[in-house]
């Protein structure tokens, strides 16, 4: 990853029971994808209760929108809505998301995701590499295409242990 402080931010975000599951690149890094990532992406359940402790943990990490020269903090009403919230923070960008790929949430998301261990005897959920390829395919981006080489060169190494 292109940062220490985001595994102090991941770290933070399950200290805190934030239900997440980190998706993007920071996801296949998180499995052995031999590449590098300028934000961690997380799509976390969106229960009143869990977006208390999500924007406890933001607050601690002075999370600002990167999109906004205002200094605008998340709201609740934001991050329990189905956006993306792209945020700046202590430890690095930070995009706490709604939904991915037509809309699909944190319990949509859960069966497809495994746990991995962060440090410091935590484990976090991430999305499991071949739901990621598939999303990653389905976006079509430039970027999320130029990817999938290494994404399924990885997958195919994790099979074959």
């Amino acid at each position: 990853m292109a940062s220490a402080g985001f595994v102090d931010a991941l770290e933070a975000l399950r200290r805190a029971d934030v239900e997440l599951i980190v998706v993007g690149m920071a996801a296949a890094i998180l499995q052995g994808t031999p590449a590098l990532t300028n934000d961690i992406d997380i799509v976390h359940r969106r229960t009143p209760e869990n977006v208390e402790r999500l924007l406890a943990v933001l607050a601690m990490l002075g999370a600002e929108y990167r999109t906004d020269n205002r200094g605008i903090r998340p709201s609740a009403s934001y991050l329990r809505g189905p956006g993306h919230n792209l945020l700046k923070t202590y430890a690095g960008d930070l995009d706490c998301l709604g939904t991915i790929d037509n809309d699909l949430s944190y319990e949509d998301l859960e069966p497809d995701s495994i746990e991995i261990a962060i440090g410091n005897g935590l484990t976090c959920r991430v999305l499991e590499l071949s739901r990621l390829i598939e999303v990653k395919q389905r976006a079509g981006r430039p970027k999320d295409l130029a990817v999938l080489p290494v994404l399924r060169a990885t997958l195919d190494e994790l099979r074959q242990k």
